[in-house]
């Protein structure tokens, strides 16, 4: 059989190639600590899925779900916007509901991207922005992410001749891998970026409301007129513990979001009705526990900050998101570090690299893990 050439160009997802690695190991009988993905560990809360129970024992919500997502979601996806960012969304052309924010990642490219076309992404960044490029027939550039920069990228060093050749911005605040947020200033830069060489911003912010020591994220829709340029995903995966829920949202420019929807519906059904009923509750409820919740993770971050210079290593505390981003000690290969952890220590920590090449040198270590096995890491890393 002839296998298209996108996908001889396209790498393994590196996740799909460390969970494989993994679980190797514990078929072989070692107890792994896994310091790699970034999936909650902590369950979604009960109004949350005694909505998506009620909803799913009613015998008319199993069929087709729709294409556009339900309008108790997309006004609750407004509601959740206006209260905490105070963005207004118009919630027929200004708002699509994702199968997670994954999926809306890749297809956008599918919208907006043809071959020749370029693709701006962070680099060390998510893997699915280059993955969506390359899968649409177009081009990936990397704009560094460097720490003397505070992980912002420098647009203005974009050459002139790539950025018209750009169809697409990635950026993501508070940013994956690094923790690090980005301030207004920098953001209302981005936007005028995009608008100079008419490309869509597509702003990455499922770690908003995963924050830390009092840090508040913004949304790029916050930056007046962003909307002529930008489109926000977000995801309930992080903010309410629903990763394998899998419900997303994607927001802002009418035109884009239009261009999203005409591929997602010749992609996918809609989400199952019984999710998107209980994704709106999680929207429209009791916030409070979040900050309560973390705390949690706070506190993990810094049982891992306190044994990093055990090991030889340095970070500085993450704002927001589920990792902290360690630099390895100077002459220490990053992906050699990580396979030899596991192979000694039962510990395995993603290496920087697979966030591209500007992550070499670090490592990114996930807080999706108990204290007392954040703990064991440690002692089992010092040891070795």
């Amino acid at each position: 059989m002839k296998i298209a050439d996108r996908i001889k160009n396209l790498p393994p997802y590196v996740f799909a190639t460390v969970e494989a690695r993994i679980a190797a190991k514990k078929a072989a009988g070692v107890d792994v600590i896994s310091l790699g993905i970034g999936s909650p560990d902590l369950p979604a809360p009960r109004p949350i899925i005694d909505a998506m129970y009620q909803e799913a024992l009613k015998p008319n919500t199993h069929g087709y779900a729709g294409y556009y997502g339900t309008a108790q979601l997309r006004n609750a996806i407004c509601t959740y916007y206006g209260k905490r960012f105070g963005v207004e969304l118009d919630p027929e052309s200004e708002v699509r509901p994702l199968i997670g924010s994954k999926e809306g990642l890749a297809n956008m490219a599918l919208a907006f991207v043809d071959p020749g076309d370029i693709v701006l992404a962070s680099d060390p960044g998510y893997p699915t922005y280059r993955m969506g490029a390359v899968m649409a027939g177009g081009d990936f550039y990397a704009v560094p992410l460097l720490e003397e920069n505070n992980w912002l990228p420098v647009l203005e060093d974009v050459p002139s001749d790539i950025a018209a050749r750009a169809t697409m911005l990635w950026l993501n605040y508070p940013n994956n891998p690094t923790g690090v947020g980005a301030p207004l200033d920098f953001m209302q830069r981005a936007v005028d970026f995009c608008r100079e060489y008419d490309i869509v911003l597509c702003y990455d912010n499922p770690y908003c409301d995963l924050v830390f020591d009092g840090y508040v994220a913004p949304s790029i829709l916050q930056i007046p007129d962003a909307k002529d340029v930008a489109v926000e995903f977000n995801s309930l995966s992080k903010t309410y513990n629903m990763a394998g829920w899998r419900v997303g949202m994607a927001v802002g420019n009418a035109q884009a979001i239009d261009a999203l929807t005409t591929i997602k519906t010749n992609v996918d059904s809609g989400i199952f009705l019984p999710l998107q009923a209980a994704a709106a509750v999680a929207l429209t409820g009791d916030q409070s526990w979040i900050a309560e919740r973390n705390l949690i993770y706070q506190r993990r971050r810094d049982i891992i900050l306190d044994w990093l210079p055990r090991l030889g290593m340095s970070a500085q505390p993450p704002q927001g998101g589920l990792y902290v981003w360690a630099r390895v000690p100077a002459g220490v290969d990053c992906e050699a570090y990580a396979i030899e952890m596991l192979d000694k220590a039962g510990v395995w920590l993603t290496p920087g690299t697979a966030f591209g090449e500007y992550g070499d040198g670090f490592l990114r270590l996930s807080v999706c893990v108990p204290d007392e096995r954040l703990i064991e890491a440690g002692e089992r890393l010092s040891s070795v």
